[in-house]
């Protein structure tokens, strides 16, 4: 069942085309990678989608009420003078969830021993994971990902890897953006591949990889959209 879709959208800021006739789909419970340059309209993607502001003109479709959506997104909203759990508490009335949901999603991204550590003492790294753990902490049924591991080491990241396919395997479904090639073969069951504005591939990221003789690393996906538009990753 279709879980999130953009039929022909567009988006304008000004002269500024940002989105040109974009169409996709994503299935319930799948890992849907969005991939593409700074300036290419990934973020713009999930403010649309995120009800922030509206296309200018096609379909949107997410079957997800405003409750059941996660974000982590650009800006984290985080309270730097509160700590992580009191952070975490916030939302947790808002959502009417009890408190052990909320020590169980700090322990599940790696803060278990920071509960009370304040946030402007976190290193970019740990801000990032309490973003995703409080972003979970209502288990959505949809969750928006920009970046998700963009600052984290590797060993990290690989616990947020697991975190979000365990999220995926329990039904959610999950639509990140990242501009690492390697990350979305590790991670998505299918991607998108953005460039000023269009769509120019699309499909299994290892296929996309076979098809571009990519080897999965940022270059080749710089060398994949070098061949398909004349333009590399700003």
């Amino acid at each position: 069942m279709v879980s999130i879709s953009m039929i022909n959208v567009e988006k304008s800021f000004g002269e500024n085309k940002v989105l040109n006739g974009v169409t996709f789909d994503t299935n319930d419970g799948e890992i849907f990678g969005l991939l593409g340059p700074s300036g290419s309209g990934k973020t713009t993607i999930i403010n649309i989608l995120t009800r922030q502001f509206a296309a200018d003109s096609g379909e949107v479709y997410v079957n997800a009420a405003s409750n059941e959506i996660g974000l982590m997104l650009e800006h984290d909203g985080l309270f730097p003078r509160l700590n992580c759990l009191e952070n975490m508490i916030i939302f947790e009335k808002i959502y009417g969830i009890p408190r052990s949901r909320s020590v169980e999603a700090l322990e599940r991204v790696g803060l278990g021993d920071a509960h009370t550590t304040a946030v402007e003492q976190l290193s970019k790294g740990m801000r990032q994971r309490l973003v995703l753990a409080r972003a979970v902490l209502h288990k959505p049924k949809v969750l928006f990902l920009d970046e998700p591991t963009s600052a984290l080491d590797p060993l990290t990241a690989q616990g947020i890897y697991r975190l979000i396919k365990e999220l995926r395997d329990s039904g959610a479904t999950i639509f990140l953006t990242t501009h690492n090639m390697q990350e979305a073969v590790h991670l998505c069951d299918r991607v998108v591949m953005l460039h000023g504005g269009i769509i120019i591939e699309q499909g299994d990221p290892n296929d996309i990889c076979d098809r571009y003789n990519a080897v999965k690393t940022i270059k080749d996906l710089e060398a994949v959209f070098v061949q398909l538009t004349g333009g590399g990753l700003q």
